[in-house]
């Protein structure tokens, strides 16, 4: 297991690919749900990005596993005019286990 990628929409992984991430997966909503499971489980990929826009599709337990997997780490990744964006705050406490203020 190595590597990041990227599963979202095309004007949220293009940005990475721009910035040399060379595994991404551009996907339609709600289907890209599945890619998500498939990377999940296939053990290929330290982290995985995923666009914010796909967690509406995801049930809540099935959610709840992917924020506290740390192996891989599974980021969502804040979409714009998504109103429901995960502060730096909230991500770093997530992600970190620290508290670093508002």
């Amino acid at each position: 297991m190595s590597g990041t990628c990227i599963i979202g929409e095309r004007e949220v992984v293009m940005g990475f690919k721009l910035i040399g991430v060379n595994d991404i997966f551009i996907v339609d909503l709600p289907e890209g749900v599945n890619k998500l499971r498939e990377l999940f489980k296939s053990n290929d990929y330290s982290t995985i990005m995923v666009s914010q826009s796909l967690q509406r599709y995801l049930k809540e337990d099935e959610l709840n596993i992917y924020n506290i997997s740390m192996n891989p780490l599974v980021i969502f990744i804040p979409v714009p005019g998504i109103k429901e964006e995960e502060s730096v705050y909230d991500l770093a406490k997530r992600i970190l286990g620290i508290d670093i203020g508002d």
